[in-house]
């Protein structure tokens, strides 16, 4: 269980070596870009449904994500990889198990396990001397940055920002957004994911917990949807 303590070790130990930083965000950039195979353009988190039954329109949709961020998967995937950055083993194995265990619905575990599939595959293939375990994609994620002496924050924060562009870029193909605007909703809540990696990490598992229900509910009625665009 990571502590207050452990974190301020650790982001003690990071801004003692800032030489490291340019390649860690590089090999961050790398994982987390839209080019990485984990198929990430394919998952819409029940934003899809939500837009369908009308319960997001274009006025919303920055509210819904900054909620999913804050007080959802996003916080929560945040306390897992947090978690995993350190575990090996059995340790690890449970944080994995938590991770499943979260999952509201079966294509929200389809999207977070998948993902993390990929993740760990792809990884694994290009560094063979730190292969990654198949696991939910926080837990994978957090896993692969520990092996890889990534720093903690740096790797949640990075990690937080992809995982929210993906659906505003869901919000651009099916509100529609134009582009700009649809940018204009990444730069403000990329604001808040440094705060929500660093509330994330503090409390670690003990303190994990969603509020995101409607989104929980969304992701839930997407499996009956008529039409689909989108695996959740």
């Amino acid at each position: 269980m990571i502590t207050t303590t452990d974190m301020s070790t650790r982001m003690r130990a990071e801004a003692a070596n800032p030489g490291a930083a340019a390649a860690d965000v590089l090999r961050l950039a790398q994982w987390f870009s839209p080019g990485f195979p984990v198929g990430a353009f394919a998952w819409s988190h029940g934003l899809e449904a939500a837009l369908a039954e009308g319960r997001v329109d274009r006025d919303g949709v920055e509210s819904w994500l900054e909620g999913i961020l804050t007080d959802g998967a996003g916080r929560a995937d945040v306390a897992l990889l947090a978690e995993a950055h350190g575990a090996e083993g059995a340790a690890l194995g449970e944080v994995d198990a938590l991770a499943r265990a979260m999952a509201p619905s079966a294509e929200r575990m389809a999207e977070t396990v998948e993902q993390g599939t990929a993740f760990a595959t792809t990884v694994s293939a290009l560094w063979p001397d730190l292969p990654v375990e198949p696991a939910a994609y926080p837990v994978a994620v957090g896993r692969a940055a520990g092996l890889h002496g990534l720093p903690l924050e740096l790797t949640a924060v990075m990690y937080l920002q992809a995982f929210i562009g993906n659906l505003v870029a869901v919000a651009t193909r099916a509100v529609p957004l134009g582009q700009t605007e649809a940018q204009a909703i990444l730069a403000r809540l990329t604001g808040r994911c440094e705060a929500v990696a660093q509330a994330a990490i503090a409390s670690g598992l003990e303190g994990m917990g969603t509020a995101s229900f409607a989104a929980d509910v969304a992701a839930m009625r997407h499996e009956a949807l008529y039409s689909r665009v989108f695996r959740s």
